[in-house]
């Protein structure tokens, strides 16, 4: 672990008052020093939180949090905050069971006033304590929203800083630009312009020019000029515009020019306010600096080399499968084209761009976009294939429902991270996805249970052309299944028997498949006879097949890696229509628990859930009114 004298003496931001720039420098060094040795531990977001070790700093210098309230958008960069907010002691339990969230969360301490891990959410937050504060006649408290530059890519920050600047509400927000470079700073002059601009001096100035100038009757023509020569100087038309009193750029990585600007604006009271801060991800860590997108998320890794771990070599993930059947397709149909909203890695539509760069679109953070630019594609003939994450799919709701389902345009969702994630927990867990597509009239929704599954679901897909449709499929390394060169594709709502029995009857959707077979072959050696299918659909329901199933087993299991409200309710319905609940079946759903679940490994999560081999095992015993055998199968 580094030395690290100076840090020691900060337990809580209090701390840091009354301390001067070179202590606060020393601090920050330390500080970086102490999140890089952390997260070498535990794996994590570490590129985003080096960026904004000294905005961190300074921020809570200057200002009285948790008093004063401090909002981060997403969350990636949050370490450092966590280290000087009295979690230090935590930190290397970050992302891991039962220790510290990788984002802000209000339940874990006061200095996380909103939690975060969705981006583009910090200024809406922040304006809603604004006026919170001032209705309750708290005017001297301040509200400070820092937001990354990818992060205002997406809609809702634009629709927030509009608000804000309608209503003219005392409000602090950051910009965190440490990749677009909207503005780059342009050396010594544009400091002195930013660190002028936000001076009391200059706002005296200011109040006493405008004043005359109303008296002239100029005013407009006074503000049009001062914007001209401020945005001709600086940049930042574009904000003041929608309300914001712009400043900046300024170096995001210099205490010397953050502290002084950060002082200044606390004191001014004239509406929202916006700092354009200069940084870089991976900011003194030569690896991270090096390689951004490498080192924004990381598992563990040698501090000295920088060499992060390798997993060992397995099956192929689920989402290199996804890609490498998509380009498979799209080399004989020119019509195919992926799009993204800033995850192209995550979810393999780089590797599709490598190949068809002509046919892969990264939206940006803007999930809403992604879907109804996925739409207008479908509706002009092409089939877009939207690779977009279960949790952030829920962003765009309103647009499958609206220009997606009720035009029935053929848009193909492929639904990365479903089920539970692991490291990234309840904010990320792709829980809900089967239920809220599933109740859309005319959506056709597909689980793969493995890669070999998957790469069907993409060939069947290219073939529905009357309708929206989906396909989910966990994180991580499928089972080992061999994928056939030239996949067969599936007829529509026909799930599949993968092992006959008598007694029992396991219906399973998606990833559960081979735990699943194993709670059969521990029923079997208990006597019970158990058959495994694989639905494969939650819409259309295999009707034929899960209506044998009823009749011919006395207990019928569904199992998903869903939430309530999802497959296994719509099975429940439909034997319910059928009239199949009267005979005496004995059915049980397995289900994600009703819960927001913290992080964990994999394992520990379904664990956690339910949802291993043992509980099947055990609800199948309960059924039979076994109860004894049930609570030992689960000891």
């Amino acid at each position: 672990m580094p030395e690290t004298p100076h840090l020691d003496q900060i337990h809580i931001p209090a701390d840091l008052k009354n301390r001067d720039l070179d202590f606060l420098k020393s601090v920050a060094d330390e500080l970086r020093a102490e999140t890089i040795d952390a997260v070498s531990v535990t794996g994590g977001h570490l590129g985003a939180g080096l960026g904004v070790v000294e905005l961190t700093v300074a921020l809570h210098h200057v200002f009285d949090t948790p008093d004063d309230v401090l909002v981060w958008d997403v969350g990636h960069q949050c370490y450092p905050h966590k280290i000087l907010t009295g979690r230090r002691d935590r930190i290397r339990t970050l992302r891991q069971g039962g220790g510290l969230s990788g984002f802000t969360k209000r339940s874990e301490s006061e200095y996380d006033p909103f939690g975060a891990a969705h981006a583009s959410t910090s200024i809406s937050a922040a304006l809603g304590f604004a006026v919170a504060r001032d209705l309750k006649g708290e005017d001297e408290r301040k509200v400070i929203a820092v937001i990354g530059d990818g992060a205002m890519s997406a809609g809702m920050a634009y629709e927030a800083m509009n608000n804000a600047g309608a209503m003219k509400k005392n409000l602090i927000v950051i910009l965190n630009d440490n990749d677009m470079s909207i503005a780059p700073p342009v050396g010594a002059m544009s400091h002195y312009f930013a660190r002028q601009v936000s001076s009391k001096s200059y706002q005296d100035i200011r109040k006493l020019g405008k004043g005359v100038a109303r008296a002239l009757g100029v005013e407009d023509a006074a503000r049009k000029a001062e914007e001209y020569l401020r945005g001709m100087a600086m940049g930042g038309t574009l904000f003041e515009e929608m309300g914001f009193r712009y400043i900046g750029p300024i170096d995001g990585h210099k205490l010397d020019q953050l502290v002084p600007v950060l002082r200044n604006v606390r004191d001014y009271d004239e509406g929202p306010v916006l700092i354009h801060c200069v940084t870089q991800k991976g900011k003194g860590y030569e690896p991270a600096e090096a390689a951004a997108d490498k080192y924004h998320g990381v598992a563990k890794f040698d501090v000295v080399t920088g060499e992060q771990q390798k997993k060992k070599p397995g099956a192929p993930s689920y989402t290199s499968v996804f890609a490498k059947s998509l380009i498979a397709e799209a080399e004989t149909d020119e019509s195919i084209v992926a799009i993204t909203a800033a995850m192209p890695g995550g979810t393999g539509v780089d590797k599709f761009a490598e190949r068809f760069p002509d046919r892969a679109f990264d939206v940006g953070i803007a999930e809403q976009h992604a879907v109804t630019f996925a739409a207008g594609l479908a509706a002009e003939g092409m089939k877009p294939y939207a690779a977009i994450y279960s949790t952030f799919l829920q962003r765009g709701y309103d647009q499958v429902v609206h220009d997606v389902a009720i035009q029935k345009l053929p848009v193909r969702f492929a639904i990365d991270r479903a089920g539970l994630v692991g490291a990234d927990g309840q904010t990320h867990a792709g829980s809900f996805d089967v239920g809220y597509l599933g109740m859309l009239p005319g959506m056709v929704v597909m689980a793969a249970s493995d890669e070999a599954e998957l790469a069907r679901m993409v060939k069947t897909l290219t073939l529905i052309d009357d309708g929206p449709s989906a396909f989910r499929y966990p994180r991580g390394e499928g089972t080992g299944v061999e994928i056939p060169d030239n996949p067969e594709p599936l007829e529509i709502g026909k799930g599949r028997i993968v092992r006959e029995g008598t007694a029992v009857a396991i219906l399973s959707l998606g990833g559960r498949l081979q735990e699943s077979l194993k709670a059969a072959d521990d029923l079997g050696a208990r006597g019970l006879s158990t058959t495994v299918a694989d639905a494969r659909f939650a819409k259309p329901l295999d009707e034929d097949m899960i209506l044998r199933l009823a009749r011919e087993h006395e207990v019928l299991i569904t199992i998903e890696e869903g939430a309530r409200g999802g497959f296994g309710a719509f099975v429940l319905h439909m034997l319910a229509e059928k009239g199949a609940l009267d005979a005496g079946l004995k059915i049980r759903t397995m289900t994600l628990p009703d819960v927001f679940q913290d992080q964990d490994s994999p394992y520990a999560m379904y664990e956690a859930a339910g949802l291993n081999a043992k509980h099947v095992v055990a609800t199948a015993l309960e059924a039979l009114g076994r109860d004894a055998e049930a609570a030992k199968a689960l000891a």
